[in-house]
């Protein structure tokens, strides 16, 4: 038994050697699918499995025999890294100080974004947390400002085609069928979207990308957990900042790219792998404004029973 992803079916194996393995119990006590157990003081796999090992790593990782090697679902020994130190990472008030800094960019200067800062985004990309590995995150790279504007354009003439889901009578035939919610989003934001896109388009102004000389759009499969294409494109959003660019994620294109027959080829087309339940485009570049404050914003709720 294995849990499928898009990139594999198969169940992962941790291998001990026994030879190293001192008992210390660290394997077990992180292995939350209750794939290890200790057996006459030596750690073993083959206990009380819920899904059969799905590579998270964790006892491989923590041994301090070096005495776990898991293979399998994509991952290997191979992949195993050192760990920074301290004095190099982070402490709380440079990650706030990070994010109280950032502002969602949409004006950028006529340069392109070096091809080696989106390999780093990208590498920071990797260390984002996933409902189960291995990632089913598929990314697609538009590392030009020319490659931006054929994807946004070609969108544009997409929804030319698309238009009759924001007439007045589709709308009025979702409002007998849909909730409320679903029905005031689709009127007060969809349609005002589509309608900027398409007009923005037929006057030469780009609504969609904002001109942005790269993106990276994330997206997922059938399989992904509907989370991981967000928390993967919010991770790149703080690693771009962090490397002097400026990012925006944007949400309206990912959502009218699913459904129907020209979804399929508008994916096709521009080397979409799948439909995806959730996926967020980040545009990036480099800021041509420069903010002088930031805003607070709030929560709907903070909630502590």
């Amino acid at each position: 038994m294995a849990i499928p992803t898009s990139r594999t079916h198969e169940a992962a194996l941790p291998v001990i050697d026994t030879e190293r393995c001192n008992g210390c119990g660290l394997c077990v006590q992180v292995c939350k699918d209750g794939t290890l157990r200790l057996v006459d003081g030596k750690a073993a796999s083959g206990g009380d499995s819920h899904f059969g090992c799905f590579a998270c790593g964790h006892c491989m990782a923590i041994c301090p025999q070096e005495a776990i090697v898991v293979a399998g679902r994509c991952l290997s020994p191979a992949d195993l890294t050192e760990l920074p130190q301290a004095v190099h990472c982070a402490d709380y008030q440079a990650l706030a100080g990070l994010m109280r800094r950032r502002r969602s960019i949409r004006e950028f200067r006529d340069r392109e974004v070096p091809g080696e800062l989106l390999d780093q985004v990208l590498e920071a990309v990797r260390t984002a947390p996933m409902g189960l590995p291995p990632s089913d995150v598929h990314v697609l790279v538009l590392d030009s400002p020319d490659k931006v504007q054929r994807f946004s354009a070609a969108f544009c003439l997409y929804l030319e085609g698309m238009k009759w889901l924001v007439s007045p009578w589709f709308l009025a035939l979702l409002r007998l069928f849909a909730g409320k919610a679903t029905h005031a989003l689709m009127r007060d934001f969809v349609r005002p979207l589509v309608q900027a896109y398409t007009s923005g388009h037929a006057r030469g102004e780009d609504l969609v990308t904002y001109g942005a000389p790269a993106a990276l759009y994330f997206y997922g499969s059938p399989y992904c957990d509907p989370a991981d294409p967000v928390v993967a494109a919010t991770y790149a959003m703080l690693a771009a900042e962090s490397l002097g660019l400026g990012g925006c994620l944007l949400g309206g294109v990912h959502p009218l790219i699913q459904q129907g027959r020209g979804a399929a080829r508008f994916r096709r087309d521009h080397g979409i792998r799948h439909r995806s339940r959730e996926g967020l485009i980040l545009i990036l570049g480099y800021p041509r404004v420069v903010y002088q404050r930031g805003i607070r914003r709030s929560l709907a709720a903070v909630d502590r029973p």
